[in-house]
């Protein structure tokens, strides 16, 4: 361990012991918390930063291009590593050989190398952004590599670094992608059936509002959906209910006694056996 570091919520403390312990403050946060793994949601509440080096010049050791020896011993021990089969990485890469390229001039890399290279690294939990995915395209054997399409150059097939990353997920057609990915789940598990009850965890679909829900489950209009989502997403509500007539259960927990109070006094309990009703086919109803 070289460098340490902590957070001080500046609307409850001062900070004062890390200053005196000769902490240094480098910044304030952004002002996100984590709701999962990899993914925050801003809450405009920032924090400031301080750290300290354990060891001299700690903080340029680190942000080096290189690594010293004992770090990058470190880093590497920790660095996801991809299971996947050289027929598994072409299959995928077959699929995503229909995404429409941005660029007007190819690059060593097809597009469609760097976004298997991205599936590969979120399906084996490697960090997320262009850093985490650089780092972990090295770890990939020549014979996965050549099975992702990268090109031949001297001394082998080398891997993209994070700038290349970084233009891509400034300029990918997420739709196209999106509708890709949506064809290649169809095609293995078949349609969704039209009655086919769906429920979702409110934790996992907040990348997106409703509208982006209801893509992904491909019927719009004819799932019930019973989900914590719109705790604290109203626009969510609307999209789903007003503007696409799925019918939606909006849950309130026990830990929002103010909100469960103010719908107790105008809205009754509903009985234990309460069936989602049918409807119009056109319209939604709000429970």
């Amino acid at each position: 361990m070289v460098l340490v570091e902590t957070f001080v919520n500046p609307e409850q403390f001062c900070g004062t012991v890390y200053t005196a312990n000769n902490w240094q403050e480098l910044d304030e946060t952004g002002g996100f918390g984590r709701v999962r793994r990899d993914f925050h949601v801003q809450h405009h509440k920032p924090k400031r930063l301080f750290a300290r080096e354990l060891c001299r010049n700690a903080r340029r050791s680190l942000q080096a291009d290189t690594l010293k020896p004992v770090l990058a011993g470190i880093e590497a021990r920790t660095r996801p590593r991809s299971p996947h089969r050289p027929a598994q990485i072409r299959s995928l890469v077959e699929h995503l050989k229909r995404l429409p390229d941005y660029r007007k001039r190819l690059g060593i890399d097809p597009l469609w190398t760097l976004i298997t290279l991205g599936l590969l690294a979120h399906l084996c939990g490697a960090p997320r952004g262009q850093k985490g995915w650089a780092l972990f395209a090295k770890g990939l054997s020549q014979t996965q590599r050549r099975a992702l399409g990268i090109r031949r150059q001297a001394g082998g097939y080398p891997t993209p670094g994070a700038s290349t990353f970084r233009r891509l997920m400034a300029h990918i057609n997420a739709d196209a992608l999106e509708t890709i990915f949506l064809q290649v789940q169809e095609q293995i598990r078949g349609p969704a059936p039209a009655q086919e009850l769906i429920v979702l965890d409110g934790k996992e679909p907040r990348h997106g509002g409703g509208h982006s829900v209801l893509r992904a489950l491909t019927v719009p209009g004819q799932h019930y959906l019973g989900s914590a989502i719109v705790d604290t997403q109203t626009q969510t509500a609307r999209e789903l209910v007003l503007e696409h007539g799925a019918d939606f259960l909006l849950s309130v927990k026990d830990n929002q006694p103010p909100l469960r109070t103010r719908i107790e006094k105008p809205v009754a309990a509903p009985p234990a056996d309460f069936p989602p009703s049918p409807g119009p086919p056109d319209a939604g109803r709000q429970a």
